[in-house]
């Protein structure tokens, strides 16, 4: 009896463990929303599927019960039961030598699911106590290891029915909380990129006049638009300005439909999530739901330079202000642009009239056209001139989206959040215009690019074979076709270095730059489910 109550206590430690791990992927994956959860587990079926462990826990029993019990059986079973928890220690210890991107948040949420993960533990502990047939909650318990990816899924279906209530009682309160600030300006903000940028851009120039509340970080889904509205948002605020993103059709007109922006700006379309949108056009639908939830009376910026917004058959009256650099019939048209490592300088044109030149410490052009949404809905807010070119001057760089940073004996552009074909060559221009010095680039490549990610990726490496003097890669597997870019446009194999974790990268560049200036750009870090 006592060998079979160890090896029970053995798969609970193993269970304990993974399913640790498992409701880190599963919040990573943002609770499978999209059945983003499942596609991870199929992508990685090796860590889901544990048929070892099941195979050894069944030939065991298999054969304590085949052989007339006895001290064998014991001895058997007490030395797996050892195995496993050896094994689970190691386990533990190599992952906490481990430093997590972004950690496990033990949220409410996260709790909820704790609890009905041991609610069935629970029951299966209560069965082995009293069921002759030890072997059976023995076995139940190897099936919840073995598949443990699968038991926490169960979990989350379990906890479906109250996650709803919480979520309608939130999502009640938000609206009640809006349909009394009948003053308010709601702003929306959706586009492939440069969503974050763009809202932050805009927050800080609205915000020489206005009280303003814009989304807090990344907050840009259906439960981040509610967590902002009923935590956030005071009864002093004037603006309140919601950045919304979207995996699929349809997301932007719920997040529409929730908050009922007057305002809208869609920065630009490309193909950031084809993966799970499915296609271009859809990507261009999806992100003109915005648009097109706005009311007569309310007001569009679009991007003239970008033709999926100018082709796009709009079927909205609203009112639409046209930006733009190239395209010199739109309505604000930013001319002159210089830019250096200390920022960038233009010339804003308003229906054909010069304003003013503006400067801001933001580097890249596609943060011009972000100031250029921005001031576009400033002036329409009835904001001086003067006060938005000292408001676009005062405005700080957003983490991780080109922020330039000195980094002990080097210089990093850091541009390691969610990177995309057009951002990616955006980044890259931004590299090539430093004076001086190495050029290097650190990437574990792009995702969430569909059937054509490899194709997207084989391109961005023939792109950085004309800036980068080094390149660094993260991950073998995934950067197969950066590589292969790379010597199509024959860069020096020798300049090419692979780590497994971006970690590593910093003493290199740090050894580098003893030597050398060094200007290296982070251009995208994946999640901790992404590691290899």
């Amino acid at each position: 009896m006592f060998s079979y109550y160890l090896l029970f206590a053995s798969l609970l430690v193993i269970n304990f463990y993974k399913t640790k791990r498992s409701l880190h992927m599963l919040q990573q994956n943002l609770y499978n929303e999209n059945n983003r959860y499942l596609r991870f587990t199929f992508h990685n079926l090796k860590e889901v599927f544990r048929l070892d462990l099941l195979g050894i826990v069944v030939a065991i029993l298999g054969l304590c019960h085949i052989i007339p019990s006895g001290w064998f059986n014991h001895i058997v079973l007490i030395l797996l039961s050892c195995f496993y928890i050896i094994g689970a220690i190691f386990n533990w210890l190599e992952q906490a030598s481990i430093e997590t991107k972004k950690p496990l948040v033990v949220t409410s949420r996260i709790k909820r699911l704790i609890t009905t993960c041991i609610l069935l533990w629970t029951i299966v502990l209560i069965s082995f106590y009293f069921l002759e047939e030890k072997y059976i909650p023995v076995l139940i318990f190897t099936i919840f290891t073995s598949f443990n990816f699968y038991f926490v899924y169960l979990a989350l279906l379990i906890n479906h029915p109250i996650e709803r209530g919480i979520y309608h009682y939130y999502e009640h309160k938000a609206k009640t909380k809006l349909n009394q600030m009948n003053q308010l300006k709601i702003i929306g903000i959706t586009g492939s990129y440069g969503k974050t940028s763009s809202k932050n851009i805009l927050n800080d120039i609205l915000a020489v006049k206005y009280n303003t509340c814009p989304t807090p970080k990344n907050l840009n889904t259906y439960y981040g638009l509610m967590i902002t509205i009923n935590n956030h948002l005071g009864k002093f605020d004037e603006v309140f300005i919601a950045e919304m993103g979207a995996y699929v059709k349809g997301e932007i007109q719920g997040l529409c439909d929730l908050v009922s922006p007057k305002y809208g700006i869609l920065t630009t379309i490309g193909t950031a999530h084809l993966e799970t949108f499915g296609s271009r056009e859809n990507i261009q639908k999806g992100k003109f739901e915005l648009i097109e939830s706005l009311p007569e009376d309310g007001v569009g910026v679009l991007n003239k330079d970008d033709p999926y917004q100018v082709n796009y058959p709009l079927k909205n009256k609203c009112k639409i202000i046209w930006i733009a650099i190239e395209d010199t019939t739109a309505s604000l048209v930013a001319k002159n642009i210089k830019c250096s490592s200390k920022g960038t300088t233009f010339d804003l044109v308003v229906k054909g009239k010069f304003e003013g030149e503006f400067t801001t410490k933001l580097l890249g052009k596609h943060n011009v056209y972000n100031i250029l949404a921005s001031l576009a809905l400033g002036i329409e807010f009835n904001i001086s001139i003067p006060d938005l070119i000292r408001a676009v001057k005062m405005v700080e760089p957003v983490e991780h989206r080109l922020e330039l940073k000195k980094l002990g004996n080097f210089y990093q552009i850091d541009d390691a959040y969610n990177s995309n074909p057009v951002g990616a060559k955006s980044a890259l221009e931004v590299l090539q215009m430093m004076e001086g010095g190495l050029k290097i680039v650190v990437t574990p490549g792009m995702i969430e690019l569909g059937e054509k990610e490899k194709k997207y990726n084989f391109e961005f490496g023939r792109q950085i074979a004309s800036v980068a003097d080094i390149v660094i890669l993260i991950g073998q597997k995934k950067t197969v076709p950066i590589v292969e870019g790379l010597k199509k446009e024959n860069f020096n194999q020798e300049n090419i270095i692979i780590y497994d974790d971006v970690r590593k990268a910093f003493p290199y560049l740090q050894s580098l730059g003893k030597d050398h200036l060094v200007y290296a750009l982070f251009e995208n870090d994946l999640p901790d489910m992404y590691n290899e």
